[in-house]
């Protein structure tokens, strides 16, 4: 009983973080703001990225209820896009690119850590 009144709440800014951190996934999710993409119109829009990787990223997104994997037969294709749940993250997104457009901006001369 007394792990029970001592469990914690996890911190809602730690779950948000830890759905969308990642190298990728920021990326991936931004790619799917304004349409359903295939497997590889993601793959060419994030340079850098392999297959294995994308294809883990999406999986875990799919998983966590942000993405959708629809896939067909005729013809034969794999499209994924943003759940209305994944939707939710459009404002956190947005902001978070126009907060890097200003920091960006802010440190032209200086070199910028990118890994």
């Amino acid at each position: 009983m007394e792990a029970e009144r001592t469990k914690q709440k996890p911190c809602p800014v730690k779950v948000t973080v830890d759905l969308i951190s990642g190298k990728w996934k920021p990326n991936i999710l931004y790619c799917l703001l304004d349409r359903t993409q295939r497997f590889g119109e993601l793959q060419r829009q994030i340079p850098g990225i392999s297959r294995r990787i994308l294809t883990l990223q999406l999986r875990e997104l799919e998983r966590d209820q942000l993405i959708i994997r629809m896939a067909y037969s005729e013809p034969i294709k794999v499209e994924y896009a943003l759940t209305e749940y994944g939707r939710s993250l459009v404002p956190i997104l947005l902001t978070m690119r126009d907060w890097g457009e200003v920091y960006l901006a802010r440190h032209e001369q200086q070199p910028v850590f990118m890994s």
